[in-house]
């Protein structure tokens, strides 16, 4: 079966279409609001919907299969050669249609929900975990201010801190809230040690 292929740039509020009628020749080109994609493509015969692997890709490209089309995705760097100068979303549309023609360019491999909400759970402990760091970081830096310095590693220096507490809070002073920010810098270092460790046991963050 001779299917069209339409170049799709996908986007949060408008997407934009670009195909050529494989009988005419002819060009076509339709902008449309996210919430009429599918409705477009449930009213077209199963055509080839090509696009970026980028934001929201895996889920239209579920919702498209789901409706007959074969869809694929394209690495962004291998569809950027094709851009015209003045980009803007018909270019892009044009240059993932043109990209689609080569058949040396690889396609991304479609991901499952659950394959997405596996990889959604990696890189949000990821994100707490820069953030332990950061926060860590921070809680050093102001105990330096008043003198107190911890030693390297995240464990050894929570540790150092937790057996000296007393003295350590002896010499950070209570003016301005400032042994209160310490303390509650040292709280959230520990919430996050805790959530990061059993992730899936709905651990609630102190201290924020």
């Amino acid at each position: 079966m001779n299917r069209t292929t339409y170049g799709l740039d996908i986007a949060k509020n408008v997407m934009q279409l670009h195909w050529v009628d494989n009988e005419t020749g002819e060009i076509g080109r339709k902008k449309l609001a996210r919430a009429k994609l599918s409705d477009f493509f449930a009213r077209v015969r199963p055509a080839r919907v090509v696009m970026e692997a980028c934001g929201s890709a895996h889920h239209w490209a579920r919702v498209l299969g789901a409706l007959g089309h074969q869809v694929e995705l394209l690495p962004p760097r291998q569809v950027r050669p094709f851009v015209r100068r003045n980009k803007d979303d018909a270019a892009d549309a044009r240059a993932i249609w043109l990209a689609a023609q080569q058949s040396d360019i690889r396609r991304v491999p479609q991901k499952s929900v659950e394959q997405q909400a596996a990889l959604a759970l990696h890189r949000s402990r990821q994100h707490w975990v820069s953030v332990r760091t950061a926060t860590i970081n921070a809680l050093r830096g102001t105990l330096y201010e008043f003198g107190v310095t911890l030693p390297g590693g995240k464990k050894t220096g929570l540790k150092a801190l937790a057996t000296h507490r007393a003295e350590i809070d002896a010499k950070v002073p209570t003016v301005r809230g400032a042994r209160r920010l310490a303390t509650r810098l040292l709280c959230l270092a520990e919430s996050l040690r805790v959530f990061l460790r059993t992730p899936h046991a709905g651990t609630q963050l102190a201290c924020l």
